[in-house]
C-alpha cells in the first residue's frame, strides 16, 4: 500500500500539535504553571540517578508534558518551543552519524530507520486532536523517533513522527544552542505563526538515549554529573525547562528539579 501524505498545511498543523498543543491530562508528578486560562506542564527524569560529582557518566533522559486550558477554550498558536537542559551535561556527537531532513520526509517508520537508523538518539510518542474549518475534528496518535542531525551548520535533534490514522509523516528539527545559566543546553524549535487553526489537544513523550562506538571507545549521546555541594551525598538540581513563545508575543513556561546521588 502506497503512503498517503496529507496536504502541507495540514501536516504543519500536526507539527504544532506534536510540540505544544493541549494536554488532556498532565503526567503524574508534572510541574504546572498557570497564566490566565493557560496551563503548561512538564515532567521528566534521568537514569541512572547515581552519578559522579566530578566528571560525567552516560545517562538517558525523559521529557513529557504540554499545554492546555482550564476552560476548554481554543489554545493560542505557539511560534517557538525551547527545552532547556543542565549546562553541566555533555552532548557527545563526535563520531555519531548524521541524518538529513530530506531523508525523513514522507517516510514510514521502517523507511526512516532504514535511511537514518545509525543516527537515532531517541524515541517517544505524541497524541493530538486537530480542528480545521468546515471539517470535523480528528485525533492523531503517532510514534516519534529522534535522530542526530545538523541544521544550518548547528547540531540538531531531528524529530520524525508517523501516524497510521490518518497516514501522515512529518519532520521537525530542534537546533542545539548553548547559553549561560542553569539551563546551558537548549533545544530550540522555530514554528511558523501563520499556519491556521490550532490543534486542541496533544501531549508528548520523548526519551533521549544512545550508546555508540567511535575509534574503539564506547560513547554516550548524553553524559551528566551530580552537581551538588561536596558536603552532601544526595540532593536536587535544576533538570529541565519548557518555554513556549505564543503568537502575539506572550510566553509561558515551567521548569523541574530532580534528585541525584553523588559517587
Amino acid at each position: 500500500m502506497q503512503l498517503q501524505v496529507l496536504p502541507i498545511r495540514l501536516r504543519a498543523l500536526i507539527v504544532l500539535a506534536v510540540v505544544a498543543a493541549g494536554l488532556a491530562a498532565a503526567p503524574a508528578g508534572a510541574e504546572r504553571v498557570q497564566r490566565g486560562h493557560l496551563i503548561v506542564a512538564l515532567d521528566g527524569g534521568l537514569s541512572p540517578l547515581r552519578l559522579p560529582r566530578e566528571g560525567t557518566a552516560p545517562v538517558s533522559i525523559r521529557l513529557e508534558g504540554g499545554l492546555r486550558t482550564d476552560d476548554g477554550s481554543t489554545l493560542p498558536r505557539v511560534r517557538r518551543v525551547e527545552f532547556g537542559l543542565p549546562g553541566s551535561g555533555v552532548l557527545d556527537t563526535r563520531g555519531l552519524p548524521l541524518c538529513r531532513q530530506r531523508l525523513l520526509r514522507d517516510t514510514r517508520p521502517g523507511e526512516a530507520l532504514a535511511a537514518c537508523g545509525a543516527a537515532q538518539v531517541g524515541h517517544g510518542e505524541l497524541r493530538a486532536k486537530v480542528v480545521l474549518p468546515r471539517h470535523p475534528p480528528f485525533a492523531i496518535r503517532a510514534s516519534l523517533r529522534a535522530f542526530n542531525g545538523k541544521v544550518d551548520g548547528r547540531r540538531a535533534v531531528i524529530l520524525h513522527a508517523f501516524s497510521t490514522d490518518p497516514p501522515t509523516s512529518l519532520v521537525l528539527p530542534f537546533t542545539v544552542q548553548h547559553r549561560p545559566g542553569r539551563f546551558g543546553t537548549v533545544l530550540v524549535g522555530n514554528l511558523s505563526s501563520s499556519l491556521g487553526p490550532w490543534p486542541r489537544l496533544a501531549d508528548f513523550r520523548l526519551v533521549l538515549s544512545r550508546r555508540f562506538e567511535y575509534r574503539g571507545r564506547t560513547h554516550s549521546y548524553l553524559r551528566a554529573s551530580c552537581p551538588i555541594p561536596k558536603r552532601f551525598t544526595a540532593g536536587f538540581f535544576s533538570f529541565a525547562k519548557l518555554s513556549l513563545q505564543l503568537a502575539g508575543g506572550g510566553r509561558i513556561g515551567t521548569g523541574i528539579a530532580r534528585s541525584c546521588r553523588a559517587i
